[in-house]
């Protein structure tokens, strides 16, 4: 389904310029031809900054930006504040202030200051303050809701602002371009349009045509709300408790110093024989250690075995002479 057919435009009469006198050169790229003194405006044009508007609010708003709505004249005023309350925007349909961006520190001051005046209205403070100085208070949260009504929760620069007929509203124009905030408007024959990054040509004067374009912005700006990712639970999002959580990285762990105790010996097998036997021992020796070493050891082991776990067979003490004396006395029985 389209975005926007030309027999939606053409009823909404969108494509009235500004009278010949009054227009912008710059604007000549956007208008189709000049008509009993009035210039047409190519509304080709129009469905083109109207798409990429249209695509560009829906990636932004599926990313969480921040947008605000501008439309300060009698013919706009209206649909500025319906169709941001309806998308839940920041909008400014009454006036705008000098250095609402530029000097937003100010502005956030006079926010605080609607929020007292509020707490103070609803608990019924204001009438303990004395009759006069009652109606002064009541006549400045009045001009405060007026004025800051529809940006009362904006707690930065907007991201993205959208813009109706921006030679009326030059003031938000230039400070939009001081920040660097990208600027989409619906202007007519007599705007400049190097000052918007997504001109939309049409009649910025008539209210259906207002109602057609703000609506269709205010559209995607919603479709693209309805793809942002949801947010976790707080259950999701604590830290893992202390079991599950991931071993924080340190220095490297250190072996344990050996006991004084030494360790058992492996028995010997046939590989470890052989692994370790001198270079220069011939084969048939390797092989008859190999095979000493896989006969199995007797159940009762003496002394020497069990200090020479190794299998070789203790040395026979030498038989010792006889004591002098005891040559002695053989030979004096002989």
């Amino acid at each position: 389904m389209p975005i926007i057919t030309m027999r939606e435009l053409l009823e909404a009469g969108v494509h009235y310029g500004h009278h010949t006198s009054r227009w912008n050169p710059k604007m000549e790229p956007y208008i189709y031809k000049r008509r009993h003194s009035i210039h047409i405006i190519d509304l080709r044009e129009t469905v083109r900054g109207l798409v990429r508007a249209y695509r560009y609010l829906k990636t932004v708003a599926a990313e969480g930006a921040e947008v605000m709505l501008v439309g300060t004249k009698r013919q706009a005023e209206d649909t500025v504040a319906e169709q941001g309350e309806r998308a839940g925007i920041h909008f400014v349909p009454e006036r705008w202030l000098g250095g609402t961006l530029t000097n937003f520190d100010v502005i956030m001051g006079r926010m605080k200051r609607l929020d007292e005046l509020e707490e103070l209205d609803s608990t019924g403070e204001i009438e303990a303050k004395g009759k006069k100085y009652a109606a002064v208070l009541r006549r400045e949260l009045a001009k405060l809701r007026k004025n800051l009504g529809g940006i009362r929760h904006m707690r930065q620069p907007p991201d993205v602002m959208i813009v109706i007929d921006p030679r009326h509203e030059r003031n938000a124009v230039r400070e939009a371009n001081a920040l660097d905030i990208p600027v989409i408007a619906l202007l007519d024959t007599d705007s400049d349009p190097d000052r918007i990054d997504i001109p939309i040509p049409g009649n910025d004067d008539a209210m259906r045509t207002i109602q057609l374009i703000v609506s269709k912005l205010v559209d995607a700006i919603i479709e693209g709300q309805s793809l942002m990712p949801e947010v976790p639970d707080e259950a999701a999002a604590a830290p893992p408790p202390v079991d599950q959580a991931q071993p924080v990285t340190t220095a490297p762990h250190k072996p344990a110093p050996p006991s004084e105790e030494p360790a058992s010996e492996p028995e010997p097998t046939a590989a470890t024989t052989a692994e370790n036997s001198p270079p220069d021992q011939s084969a048939e020796q390797a092989e008859d250690t190999a095979e000493s070493a896989e006969e199995p050891e007797p159940a009762v082991q003496t002394e020497a075995t069990e200090q020479n776990p190794a299998g070789d067979q203790p040395e026979e003490p030498e038989e010792s002479s006889p004591e002098p004396e005891e040559k002695d006395r053989m030979g004096t029985e002989a």
